[in-house]
């Protein structure tokens, strides 16, 4: 009896506390985690995933509680990320079992989603085991792989909340999951080939094969030259075997590509050794859990089909983050198929990828021969990430699989507020308190269904998040279909626009923790962005902060005639800059000889009278033009292709001699960043026989220089000494590298983006963090 008494009475020597675990703590094997470190200490409690996160109670020796606290700040699971954790003393109960407890969803989340991560090593085993029960099972997964926030309708995060609740668990995976001691304790996405999703190959009419034959159909298919509609993670890719040049070309007319560069997944690190140099920085980021395609020198002679990505000494490279993946490529003994495929999203260029089965069989019928496909729903459409490489760290161009939701810790708090994000490599974010979420890449806005696809990602973050944003921030460009959206969508709330180029350089500040009073020297520099004097905008430097901007600098205004019509024909550009230039249109110069005399006609008359015409300081429309003079790309079939291309060409070359803008200060304005003195000398280059590729060199020398200049003077005026580099025309490698090389040594403090992308992907961060201060 005396025993029984004290385990219902408080007692000396023991102690209670709860643990209120805060950040990404679920889907993350946080809860195993937390019982097999109170099994190790000999604990009581239990544990449980809430809309706050993850609640531990736990009770025994002092001295073990204390541990288990530091355990939990220091030692959690590799997955997990750890933002908080408060501790509460309670009253001891006794007892001496540890459990695990029903999740408690009341309230609005709190917690993070974990993103989707590429199959573990020890799955991977298992799968090729012939001794295992889930040998060559395509969706084998355990608490530190596989799917996570493509099939999460809401938090917390269960079985029952994720697109695997349809499937139930037979016993012997319900032993595992139950199992503490289990590498798949409360894996929510378990399952084998008993009770797991099916796989299954449409060949078209009523032509179905399923499970193994499934996949040797796809794998014959693939090797026969057609084209596989494959269901991912976050939606379906269109594949083709990269080695054959009839396949590659037919997927590149069907999809309507242009000469945009394919994605290529490969079997492993020794194939993607033969096809690319990697250092070994970009070895760990192609192997690492969240597995991009990156962007790697492509070896001579690899073997590729030319049209996988004509023009581009790159090649963009990922290895199978899917157990499917992993069995299309085939285990030995398997019948031989492709050892590299191209992998590209599932959709018509410019439309979001596919997701839905019946959808993708309407919507990809015009695209493929057949649709490897599963019955494992995706909750949220998400394509592959693109990363690389540059001046000792990760440069995103894309940030989506692998990478969202992860929450961007905030220099200061935030009211609950929405950021649209730009028309172009559209994403959104969502910011309450010190994190702001940014989403997956959700496409370009001119199409209805991504705008729907942008409404239902805002829904599906402020779900997960529990955020209910109470301001809208948008572009200020009064043609913006994002801004449109954040009008129709404002319900009384409201609506902040934010100047383009100060939201790229907010985006740098922010994830960098810069707080509210510092201003920097704020380098812009990308294609167009609507300028507060109504002109576009593109080549600016800033003196900023989140509060305010002046423009310090500017690329010198040349005429713009056309809009996108000058984009797509980047011979436009050029002659408009070899006017401004006062250089006459010799038809030896390349972008000359390219405009077609009646169009060439029409444009003498537009720069010469302004109609149709708008200004622009763009330091991507001189890309363009140069790249045009050089006779590089006189037509752009995808968005800066011919910036691309002269990137490519200069690399390695000597640049020699260098070009070198003129730059004037005008009485109280902005200094101006003058092209003439470039463009007339790029243009006697062209006429002299100068190889393009030292045009390219001297080019990207030239604006390295121009930047140095430029904050030097600004440095001479302001007494700052930070520099941030923003905007899309920073995805140039040689660019980003070679200006923070020439800024450093002159003792500039540079930030550059990191987290997020240069381009518009990453500007509904600045938006977000320039609304919620405005």
């Amino acid at each position: 009896m005396r025993g029984l008494e004290l385990m219902g009475q408080a007692r000396t020597d023991r102690i209670r506390r709860r643990f209120t675990v805060s950040g990404l703590v679920q889907g993350v094997g946080f809860r195993p985690f937390a019982y097999a470190t109170a099994v190790a200490l000999a604990l009581a409690g239990s544990v449980g995933n809430t809309a706050d996160g993850v609640v531990i109670e736990v009770e025994g020796d002092p001295d073990a509680v204390r541990e288990y606290g530091r355990r939990l700040r220091e030692c959690p699971p590799p997955l997990a990320m750890v933002t908080d954790v408060r501790e509460t003393e309670l009253v001891t109960e006794g007892g001496t079992g540890f459990t695990i407890a029903a999740s408690r969803g009341a309230g609005r989340p709190r917690t993070l989603a974990s993103p989707d991560v590429a199959t573990c090593a020890d799955c991977l085993r298992e799968l090729r085991d012939p001794a295992d029960r889930r040998h060559r099972h395509p969706f084998i997964t355990c608490t530190n792989c596989g799917p996570r926030f493509t099939i999460i309708t809401r938090l917390p995060y269960d079985r029952a909340t994720t697109t695997m609740a349809g499937f139930a668990m037979c016993a012997a995976c319900r032993a595992e999951y139950d199992d503490p001691a289990d590498r798949r304790f409360h894996a929510q996405p378990i399952a084998c080939p008993r009770c797991g999703p099916r796989l299954e190959l449409v060949t078209g009419g009523t032509g179905m094969l399923s499970g193994e034959d499934a996949l040797r159909g796809a794998r014959k298919l693939l090797s026969a030259g057609k084209i596989v509609a494959v269901k991912g993670l976050g939606g379906y890719h269109l594949a083709c075997d990269a080695r054959n040049a009839g396949a590659v070309a037919e997927l590149r007319r069907r999809k309507r590509r242009g000469g945009k560069p394919f994605a290529v997944m490969v079997a492993g690190l020794d194939a993607a050794q033969r096809l690319v140099t990697m250092t070994s920085h970009e070895r760990e980021l192609l192997t690492g859990i969240r597995r991009p395609i990156v962007l790697l020198p492509r070896r001579a002679g690899a073997g590729l089909a030319d049209a996988v990505a004509p023009d581009t000494p790159d090649l963009g490279l990922m290895l199978p983050y899917t157990p499917l993946h992993v069995l299309l490529f085939g285990l030995p003994g398997d019948p031989p198929g492709p050892d590299a495929l191209v992998m590209t999203s599932g959709n018509l260029a410019g439309e979001p990828i596919v997701t839905d089965d019946a959808e993708a069989v309407t919507r990809l019928a015009p695209l493929v021969d057949a649709w490897l496909r599963h019955d494992r729903g995706i909750e949220v459409p998400c394509d592959d990430s693109v990363s690389r490489y540059v001046a000792g760290a990760e440069l995103p161009i894309r940030r989506s699989r692998g990478y969202a939701p992860l929450p961007l810790a905030l220099p200061f708090d935030v009211p609950p507020v929405l950021a649209a994000g730009a028309d172009l490599k559209n994403t959104c974010a969502l910011g309450s308190g010190r994190y702001a979420w940014v989403s997956q890449h959700i496409g370009d806005m001119d199409d209805v269904s991504t705008i729907e696809a942008l409404t239902k990602t805002a829904r599906h973050l402020e779900e997960l998040t529990g955020v209910r944003p109470e301001m809208l921030v948008a572009d200020q460009h009064p043609g913006y279909r994002s801004g449109d959206w954040v009008r129709a969508h404002a319900d009384g709330r409201p609506v902040r626009l934010v100047q383009h180029h100060h939201a790229h350089i907010a985006a740098v500040l922010a994830e960098h923790g810069i707080g509210t009073g510092q201003q920097v020297i704020g380098v812009a520099f990308d294609g167009t962005g609507f300028g507060d004097d109504g002109a576009v905008w593109g080549g600016e430097v800033l003196i900023a902060d989140y509060k305010s901007y002046r423009r310090a600098a500017h690329l010198g205004y040349v005429p713009l005639a056309g809009g996108d019509v000058s984009v797509l024909r980047p011979y436009r550009m050029a002659l408009s800059h070899l006017r401004a230039a006062g250089v006459r249109w010799q038809p030896e110069l390349p972008a000359v000889a390219a405009c077609p005399p009646a169009e060439r006609a029409m444009l003498a008359h537009q720069l010469e009278t302004g109609f149709g015409c708008v200004p622009t300081s763009s330091m991507g429309r001189l890309f363009d033009a140069v790249s045009s003079l050089a006779g590089v790309r006189q037509h752009a079939e995808y968005e800066a292709e011919a910036a691309i291309v002269l990137e490519g060409l200069a690399r390695g070359t000597e640049a020699g001699f260098g070009y070198a803008y003129g730059v004037r200060e005008p009485a109280g304005g902005p200094i101006i960043a003058d092209p003439g003195p470039v463009i007339r000398a790029v243009a006697d280059d062209v006429r002299s026989g100068v190889a393009a590729a030292v045009i390219a060199a001297r080019f990207h020398a030239a604006t390295i220089a121009l930047i140095t200049t430029l904050a030097q003077r600004c440095r001479e005026r302001t007494g700052l000494n930070v520099v941030a580099l923003g905007g899309g025309v920073f995805q140039n490698c040689l660019l980003i590298d070679g200006a923070g090389r020439a800024l450093h040594e002159r003792g500039f403090t540079v930030l550059r983006p990191r987290l997020l992308p240069p381009n518009d992907g990453g500007i509904a961060l600045g938006q977000l963090v320039v609304g919620a201060l405005g």
